[in-house]
């Protein structure tokens, strides 16, 4: 797959890009049957919530060598329309994969993510420029009831906003300041949901400003995030880093798999 000059310009100018239908119905199947399975692990790199001990993120099923590894996620990451995507975007072909995840918001019980840009914590992880791109497949139906992203276009241009930690929900982070966000929602663009039907697909900025609300339907939302970030971007020693499963060490660069797929036998 190819981005048109329109599309990048227009990730260029909001910070990111919806591309819908992406994946057909027999991938998304498969990519929520290894959902299932790896939930079920009791591992590091699965972080849990609510009276149902419901997964609210899983980690680093990208990498042959993790516990949560999973062969249809690392194939998903090296399609042509992932990588190749992402290659396009940040014009390089040399990029590795900070971390991957699984976001997960259990029917009724899931968890908000408050306001953040991403690379309020990775500039802590050591990366220094906030070259880092991240593509999201939607595994099940994003809805506003449903807890679905929210963006606000154009915030990626804000630069990065000084974080706070948030210990608000299972998994500690850094989110963006209150008083911040509030200046940035009155002098910046309305926010917009990001819905969708499972196999659509959204790639956005690491300075873009985002959220998501409780989960008050009767259904999971699952989302998957691949991180990429260039080799020469790689993060530089800090102290106390993050766990591997979080700030991957793995500099190694993805390879692009031309010929891949997910309906193979080995899944």
């Amino acid at each position: 797959m190819t981005l048109t000059k329109k599309q990048l310009l227009s990730f260029e100018q909001d910070g990111y890009l919806i591309l819908r239908n992406l994946f057909s119905k027999e991938e998304v199947t498969v990519l929520q049957a290894e959902a299932e399975r790896i939930a079920k692990l009791d591992t590091e790199g699965i972080v849990r919530e609510s009276q149902t001990n419901t997964p609210k993120i899983i980690l680093r099923m990208h990498d042959p060598s993790s516990p949560t590894t999973s062969p249809a996620y690392v194939m998903a990451a090296r399609l042509p329309r992932v990588l190749g995507a992402v290659q396009q975007i940040l014009r390089t072909r040399s990029l590795y994969l900070h971390h991957s995840k699984i976001n997960i918001k259990g029917a009724i019980e899931g968890s908000v993510w408050p306001w953040h840009q991403d690379f309020g914590q990775w500039k802590l992880d050591g990366i220094v420029e906030p070259n880092l791109v991240t593509f999201m497949i939607m595994l099940d139906e994003a809805t506003e009831l449903g807890g679905c992203l929210h963006f606000q276009p154009g915030s990626h241009r804000l630069g990065r906003i000084d974080p706070q930690w948030d210990e608000s929900t299972a998994y500690n982070f850094y989110s963006t300041p209150i008083e911040d966000i509030k200046r940035a929602l009155k002098q910046g663009r309305k926010p917009v949901a990001i819905t969708g039907r499972p196999g659509d697909s959204v790639l956005f900025h690491c300075n873009l400003l985002h959220s998501s609300g409780q989960n008050l339907s009767a259904e999971d939302r699952r989302q998957v995030y691949f991180c990429y970030n260039p080799t020469s971007n790689r993060p530089q020693e800090v102290n106390n880093p993050r766990p591997e499963f979080a700030r991957s060490t793995n500099w190694e660069p993805v390879q692009l798999e031309e010929n891949g797929s997910l309906l193979g036998s080995k899944f």
